[in-house]
């Protein structure tokens, strides 16, 4: 018991040897650990620093390029719109000048046609009238062949030509 006896007793010159130990190994540390430790800290709490500031720079370029994107895709959607819209008014304009061409060739058709009718109704009406005159001086011949002259019945016959309707 004599050993638990003297764990348990005070003794100032283990604890005077103790205290130059815990100094000297704190001044041991302080030179040679606490340094280099303290600098490895700093050193990470920079680099972390840095770290964190160049992922915010990162995510503040990452917005603006996103909103530039955005900004850009909205342009473009607004150009096709206009390409679009500027189509859809040329094919209406096209699709106009096509139904104007059309209605002018159709009205200038007409006119031909129609002044085509009536050269061959006035060619068809000269050629009745003549064959008339025809028949009329035959006619007038078989039965006044030995009364008139030639004179007499051309002019009796230029007269029923004038007496005829001109439709």
């Amino acid at each position: 018991m004599l050993v638990a006896a003297s764990l348990l007793s005070a003794n100032f010159g283990l604890a005077i040897w103790l205290a130059i130990a815990f100094v000297l190994l704190l001044l041991v540390l302080g030179k040679f650990a606490w340094g280099p430790i303290t600098s490895a800290l700093e050193e990470r709490e920079s680099t972390i620093e840095e770290s964190m500031t160049r992922a915010e720079r990162a995510l503040a370029e990452a917005k603006q390029l996103q909103a530039d994107n955005e900004a850009a895709r909205r342009e473009a959607e607004a150009q096709a719109q206009a390409i679009l819209r500027d189509a859809r008014d040329e094919a209406d304009r096209q699709r106009e000048a096509a139904r104007t061409e059309l209605r002018t060739e159709l009205a200038a058709e007409r006119d031909r046609a129609t002044a085509d009718i009536e050269l061959q109704k006035d060619q068809a009406l000269s050629e009745l009238r003549s064959e008339v005159a025809a028949l009329a001086v035959g006619a007038a011949e078989k039965i006044l062949r030995q009364k008139i002259d030639a004179t007499e019945q051309r002019g009796l016959v230029d007269q029923f030509i004038a007496d005829l309707p001109t439709n």
